[in-house]
């Protein structure tokens, strides 16, 4: 008998369609302001309800013009703006699907995931993004938000066209959409290989909010501060719509989460009520609030009701930060093919570390064969596009998705345990779970930006570290992380203090087998260049194993050359000894 575990609470009564829920909120909110951005003088400007719904009918109406018909994708390869909002509600809102990519793909992806999406429409944020393009690509409809010319591009035309004012009382938005037409294309953030093409349906999107309406006071008043992209769910998806769903005002990020000075300065603006964001970038603010008795009053504000975090869970001492100022702190788990969330924490309950919660209504979850976390709900998204392979394995024989997460459930909800496809075997049989010592490294230390650990096949596991560069060559010493913790100022002094860290994660490690023999602290840096990191600016596994394969090698007794400067930490031995090999 498989382990399932749902929600005691009913789902809220669904709005059917992405063109039922714009109708709604013009009649509701008409003149709220809907979203603001920086203007070039550095102040936030917006528009209301009523503006962005006149320009949605108008693209709505000058893309169907021009030959767009439903069922047919725009693919938007643009950073998060108001025109990217605009024409992608447009198309939803009309029966057409969006294929949201990142922004600062390189030539060879941002082409892969163009011709795989079959689409024949494109609109680019600019220069850039054309630059990373060839003339070769199956794309007949090209637009550019930044007034540009391109010859190589004849068909190219400007976004401000879609703009152009339709007929006086006419609109091509369409309300007797089925709910279970496909109306978005999000491809995953491939952190363990090629990603996929999820289909995801307007039921998919508005089923969730239906649920989380019940779950969460948010309304026309809240004000979200919001750097997450929009290729991705966590952004594209659960925040940008919990925000759209609800009228509250959604206000971007100018830096795009890039710098969090830029974060702390837009936050003393904006004052945000809500704010939706990941363990580091929580980290890298609570650090600049420590400066001053100012500067945390300003981040803890009076009018902030809750923090969600997703990803990995928000250390004890961050959580605890929030939760003695009354501000509740939700954690979240969900993937892409889920429209993202499946489950919430419950902010009255005490938190644990790996516990997601307990599912929203409407969502039911088991354990299945090998633990792995199974999923039913109209979250769950169609299947992958044109991946045969990929969409064979994706559900069981009845009918529940298979998520490739590791979990149990316990009193208090879910609780994750590792990707599926992360736990390895050790020669001698015995099975690592590599996530649970991961995670030990990097709360240990935030002089650690990110750990993996291997050892498939070997006689024990070892650990690659890469520490966060610009704090080693900048560090503050009013922000020590831990009592009796210094701040190291170079690689040398970072591998000693990291000597008596990794001990003590490895004692948090039950079994023995599961435990690092030795590490090595690599002086570079995680990119999306190598494909290290994944837009969303998650690690990519495989590809870190393959690109510093070498210094896996070196730890297990070999001798090979490496490039980086390295730091070699042998646990055993209790010392640890510094080479670096050109």
């Amino acid at each position: 008998m498989k382990a399932i575990l749902k929600s005691d609470i009913e789902p809220g009564e669904m709005i059917r369609n992405i063109a039922i829920l714009l109708d709604r909120n013009v009649r509701l909110f008409g003149d709220r302001y809907v979203y603001q951005e920086k203007n070039k003088e550095g102040r936030y400007e917006g528009v209301v309800w009523d503006y962005l719904y006149n320009n949605v009918n108008n693209i709505a109406w000058n893309l169907k013009a021009a030959g767009f018909s439903k069922g047919d994708k725009l693919v938007i390869f643009s950073r998060n703006c108001l025109e990217m909002l605009e024409a992608q509600l447009a198309v939803m809102a009309f029966g057409g699907i969006v294929v949201p990519i990142f922004a600062n793909f390189k030539k060879e992806t941002a082409e892969l995931l163009i011709r795989h999406s079959d689409a024949e429409w494109l609109l680019v944020a600019g220069q850039h993004q054309l630059d990373n393009l060839g003339t070769d690509l199956n794309i007949k409809h090209l637009y550019s938000i930044d007034e540009i010319t391109d010859s190589r591009f004849p068909m190219l035309k400007s976004f401000a066209e879609l703009l152009t004012e339709r007929p006086v009382g006419e609109s091509v938005l369409d309300q007797s959409i089925n709910p279970d037409s496909i109306c978005l294309n999000m491809y995953t953030s491939g952190t363990m290989g090629i990603p996929k093409c999820v289909q995801l349906t307007h039921q998919n999107i508005l089923s969730q909010q239906a649920a989380l309406d019940i779950l969460w006071d948010i309304s026309e008043h809240d004000r979200f501060l919001a750097y997450l992209p929009w290729h991705h769910s966590f952004g594209g998806i659960f925040e940008l719509f919990t925000a759209l769903y609800n009228g509250a005002t959604y206000y971007l990020e100018s830096s795009y989460g890039r710098d969090p000075n830029s974060i702390f300065e837009n936050w003393k603006i904006v004052k945000p009520t809500v704010f939706f964001s990941v363990p580091k970038v929580y980290q890298m603010l609570y650090d600049i609030t420590r400066k001053s008795k100012e500067a945390e009053d300003q981040f803890f504000n009076s009018g902030l009701k809750f923090i969600f975090t997703a990803a990995a869970a928000l250390p004890e001492k961050l959580s605890n930060e929030f939760e003695k100022r009354n501000i509740k702190v939700i954690e979240g788990w969900g993937l892409t093919e889920t429209s993202p969330c499946c489950t919430l924490t419950d902010p009255a309950l005490k938190r644990e570390n790996g516990v997601v919660g307990k599912p929203i209504p409407g969502v039911t979850i088991r354990i299945g064969e090998e633990d792995e976390i199974q999923v039913k709900g109209p979250n769950v998204m169609v299947g992958y596009y044109k991946n045969d392979e990929a969409n064979a394995g994706a559900f069981t024989a009845d009918g529940w998705y298979r998520t490739g997460d590791v979990g149990t459930i316990t009193e208090k909800g879910l609780k994750l345990i590792s990707r599926k496809d992360r736990i390895f075997k050790l020669s001698n049989g015995e099975k690592v779970i590599p996530t649970d010592l991961e995670k030990q490294i990097e709360l240990k230390c935030h002089y650690v930006q990110y750990a993996i650990v291997s050892g498939s096949g070997e006689d024990h596991p070892v650990a690659l570290i890469f520490p966060n560069k610009k704090l080693l060559e900048t560090p503050d010493y009013e922000l020590t992380p831990e009592e009796g913790c210094f701040c190291p100022r170079n690689l040398n002094e970072l591998g000693r203090c990291l000597t008596g860290c990794l001990h003590i994660a490895n004692d948090s490690i039950g079994q023995k087998f599961s435990k690092v023999k030795s590490a090595a602290i690599i002086m570079d840096e995680l990119s999306l260049d190598h494909k290290t990191l994944t837009p969303s600016m998650k690690m990519a596994p495989k590809n870190v194993l393959e690109k510093y394969k070498a210094h896996l090698l070196n730890l297990y007794g070999e001798n090979v050359p490496v490039e980086e400067e390295v730091y070699v930490i042998h646990l055993e031995e209790l010392n640890s000894v510094k080479k670096c090999t050109k």
